[in-house]
Order: structure tokens, then sequence, then C-alpha cells
């Protein structure tokens, strides 16, 4: 790699800058010079020849937009100059060709998980809180400080305790400035049940006041949750009134998983005696239930009983040259090795429908696939909106101007193999190999729709730093950058900042990278997403969200 700037394809007229170059800067690039003709951001991209208005820019061998105004040789790619453009997309007949990356490597080996009664694995072993409905947060809360404690999953709170520091400094007439913050290492040794990972709380806002189909998908992810292979039993809170009814959640798990067998309470406020006689009923029963749960233990599983999600969230104009690209390496050889993975954020695929449908195993795949981007395109655009307006501010400000140079890059988290199935919000992932799954490219609203769907380890790659996780899904944050896995070493779990140095390839950074996974879906590892409790949970109404 270039020291100071990269062609991610020979087909594209950008080249990428790997460091601040200053205005005048001279480079040479596969035998030609190149002059900045003002100051190029690391992370941002600058045209290799003038351009016209109207001319098309290609990166990563597609169209990523268009450019507005002339513009020159050696000049920087900005909003103002360059506007999104994507090609239009249609099934056609391509017999797609994948060799799968060589796996001998980890042939044969194994994680230690939770095996369920219906064959999946889990990666964790928890209980999970549901509250049918907004009314029952509080109570949630309420049980969630009772149990958190007492049972050994509380985050040591190192800001109550410095808080409290403040006060009596404070009361002493001394000067706050000089009190000192000390955080304490992670226990996780001192938890009542050995066995049982965490208890998850679901609180959400939804269940009464929206649409009855609002309360429909809720029940199904509701639901979904419920039956997640990390879950080993549930307590379910319902008012008693609200649209989303206790009978409707149960015929909805029933169709879900017939044979649902997890230990299962269910309370219902307006039809107890009190609030206390049900609060005290629940917390009583989820404690017997702990105990039973205590008694599974991690037991040997092969890396096909993996279901790993990819995400990215706060993405820089690094993501698509280390992180994404090592995460994609990753997911190839997991589906090399029989496992399954889920690729969702729908409007981040604006730009790459093409190679989806190309690479979809038959005909039926490549339409479902279209039917819900288009569906879902035109929705936005009936309220003024679109993908095109997807990228934040944050994105923008390092270097990624353009949905679809976005998209671009984000797919690549993917990998190259075949796509097996397409599934809706909610639909659960069956099939081995690669599923594209229909959420929004909100961070919190994607994550929690591929737990849904049946991840139990998802990868997220971040260049800007995202503090996010899911209740019920371990989190692993993957570093597009150095600078940033040292800045927020607190959240970020892998560095693929070796790849822009040179000091690693791509193949080698996915390998490290499914080295972690197996150590996290063993339990030899916790992710700094669960070790903070970062438990990230909202259902996604199926209004329009980017």
């Amino acid at each position: 790699m270039n020291a100071l700037v990269i062609k991610i394809n020979k087909a594209d007229n950008v080249l990428v800058a790997l460091q601040d170059l200053p205005a005048n800067t001279t480079l040479l690039f596969e035998g030609e010079e190149f002059t900045t003709v003002e100051p190029i951001p690391a992370k941002h991209k600058f045209f290799m020849q003038d351009m016209k208005a109207g001319d098309a820019v290609i990166m990563y061998g597609v169209l990523v937009g268009k450019v507005q105004s002339d513009v020159k040789r050696g000049m920087r790619m900005s909003t103002e100059n360059t506007k999104h453009a994507a090609e239009p997309y249609a099934y056609r007949e391509v017999d797609y060709k994948w060799e799968a990356p060589d796996v001998s490597k980890f042939a044969g080996r194994t994680f230690n998980g939770y095996h369920r009664t219906n064959g999946e694995v889990g990666t964790a072993n928890y209980w999970l809180f549901i509250p049918t409905v907004f009314c029952e947060n509080r109570n949630l809360d309420i049980i969630k400080e009772s149990l958190y404690a007492e049972l050994g999953y509380a985050v040591d709170d190192k800001y109550k305790t410095y808080t409290h520091k403040l006060v009596e400094a404070f009361e002493k007439g001394e000067d706050i400035s000089n009190v000192s913050f000390e955080p304490r290492p992670q226990n996780h040794t001192n938890r009542v049940f050995k066995n049982v990972d965490g208890i998850k709380f679901l609180n959400h806002t939804g269940g009464c006041g929206g649409t009855r189909q609002d309360s429909e998908v809720l029940s199904r992810l509701l639901v979904a949750y419920a039956n997640h292979p990390n879950v080993a039993g549930v307590t379910v809170l319902s008012l008693g009134c609200q649209h989303l009814q206790l009978n409707e959640f149960k015929q909805t798990l029933v169709e879900r998983n017939p044979n649902f067998d997890k230990p299962y309470f269910t309370y219902e406020q307006q039809t107890s005696q009190s609030e206390e006689q049900m609060m005290q009923q629940a917390i009583r029963d989820t404690f017997k239930g702990l105990i039973e749960i205590n008694k599974f233990e991690r037991k040997p599983a092969p890396l096909s009983k993996l279901s790993v999600g990819v995400k990215c969230g706060g993405s820089d104009g690094f993501s698509g040259i280390s992180a994404n690209p090592a995460v994609g390496h990753c997911a190839d050889l997991l589906v090399g090795l029989g496992a399954k993975v889920l690729l969702a954020e729908f409007p981040e695929l604006n730009g790459v429908e093409q190679e989806m449908i190309d690479r979809s195993v038959d005909k039926p795949t490549a339409e479902k696939f279209i039917k819900l981007m288009t569906d879902y395109d035109e929705a936005a655009h009936k309220v003024g909106s679109g993908f095109f307006m997807n990228p934040s501010p944050g994105n923008i400000k390092d270097g990624l101007i353009t949905d679809a140079m976005k998209s671009a890059g984000a797919a690549l988290k993917a990998g190259k193999s075949p796509v097996v199935d397409v599934l809706n919000y909610t639909e659960p992932a069956t099939k081995p190999g690669l599923s594209l799954v229909c959420t929004p490219g909100n961070d919190v609203e994607a994550t929690t729709g591929k737990a849904a769907a049946g991840a139990t380890l998802i990868l997220f790659t971040t260049g800007l730093g995202t503090p996010t996780g899911n209740p019920v899904c371990p989190t692993i944050k993957v570093a597009t950058n150095s600078a940033l896995a040292k800045r927020m070493a607190d959240i970020i779990d892998i560095d693929t900042g070796p790849i822009i140095s040179g000091e690693k390839t791509i193949e080698e950074m996915g390998e490290d990278i499914l080295e972690y996974c197996i150590k996290v879906a063993g339990g030899e590892e916790i992710p700094k997403a669960v070790q903070l409790n970062q438990d990230d949970f909202i259902p996604w109404k199926r209004g329009v969200s980017l």
C-alpha cells in the first residue's frame, strides 16, 4: 500500500488520502505524478483527472456520484462538487462464481456454547425481561435495580462513586476540581449464578398508542428475542389494556417455535392483587428460573453453529479500506465453515444493489431483495427523503460524501459469498451462508433487527467510535484506525489500523477477527459492550428511518 494514497479499485477515478496532504503536495502513484490543488484531509478523496459537470465518479469500481461543476485533477471531492448517483438495477441471469477462502486453519475448531433443545447453540446464557407495553418500563427498572447489584450483574458504578466524592468535598467546603476520578476494573467473578451471563431488559416505547400493525411487528420482534439462542428464560410483564395483548404474544411465540420449552413467566398488572404482589411474584419466580438455567453449562460446538451479524456505525473514510473488508474476509471464512452471516442496513446497500442481485442464489431471492429495497426507498421518497440522505454529518466530515460511496464500502462487511436468503424484519435466518436482513441503517434499529434474525454475535465496525451494544447478542467493536482504538480503548475490542499502516493484510486481520469471535462465543473473552452493559434496543416501527 502506498504510504500516502490508495486506489481501491482499478476502475476508480479518485484516490483516497491515507494521511493529511497539504496543498501542492506532489506524489507518485502507479508511475504517474499527482499534485493536490488544495489540502486533502486523511480519509478524503481527490480527483485523478479534470472532470466536467455530469461526469461519473467511480469508487470501489461502481458509480458513487456525479460531478456538479467542473473540477480539476488533484481537487478534493466534497458535497459541493459531487452529489449521490447510483446505477439502476434489475434481475438478470448471472452465473455467480465464488471460491471460498482456505479454511483449513479453522477446520475442526469448536467454541464452548450453550446447546438448546432445538439444535441451536448460544454464545451466552441470559434471562430476559420483556414488557408488552411501555407502561411496564418503570416496573422493569425497579426489578433491574433490585436484581443487578444483589446478583452481581451491575457495572461498577465509578461515576456514582465520583459523584459521592464531589458531594463530600462540597459539604466540607473543599474545591471540587481537586476531586480525583478513579475508575475501577470490572468484576465478573462475584455472580451468584456462575452460568448465567446476565439478566437483560427490553424496555421500549411501543405496545400501545400506535397502529395495530406496529403492535403486531413489536410482538414478532419480542418473540424473536424470547426464542433467541442466547436466551434461556423469559419474564413478561403486561399492563392489560394495551394493543399488544398477552394472548397475542403467546400465539406469536407458538408460531415462531411450537416446541418452545424455556422457563417462561407472564404477569398482568391490571388483574393482579396489587403492583407490590405482582413484583414480588415476578422476582421470586425469576429467581427460581435463574436457579434452573444456572444448571446449563458450556459445551463444545462446531463453528458452523455460529450466526454472526455484520454492522457498521460511525463510519469514516477508512471503513471501506480496513475494518469492513477485514470483517468481510472473516464473513467469507465463516460461510466457508458452514456458519450463518447476516448483513442488514438496506439504505446502505444503495448503489450496490446490482451486485447483491447478481450474487443471489436464485431468482426468488433476488426478487424479494428488489421488492424490499424499492418499497423502502419509495416510502422514504413519499415523505421527501431518500437513501441519498443517509450519510450523517460525521460520515461526511470524515470523507463519506455520498450514500453510494458509503454503501459500497459498507457492503464489503459481507465478503463475497453468494446471497442464500433475504429476510424481512423479524424473519429468522435458517440457511447457512450469507443472508440479507431488511433493517434501517440506524445503528441500534439495525442491531436490534439483526439479533431478531438470530445473530449470536455482532461484528460492529466504527471509524468515529460508537458505544452501541445489544441486550442478548454480544457486540464486538472493530476500529477502522489505530488512533480511534487508542483514544476510545474503553469501547473498542479490535484495531484494524495495521491494514492502513501496511503492517497487516486484510486476510490476516480477518483471521484475527475470527479468532476473537471464537473466544467471545466460548466465553473466554468479554467484549467491551458487554462489560459496560451497553444493552441498546430500539424496535423499528417500519416508518421511514435511514
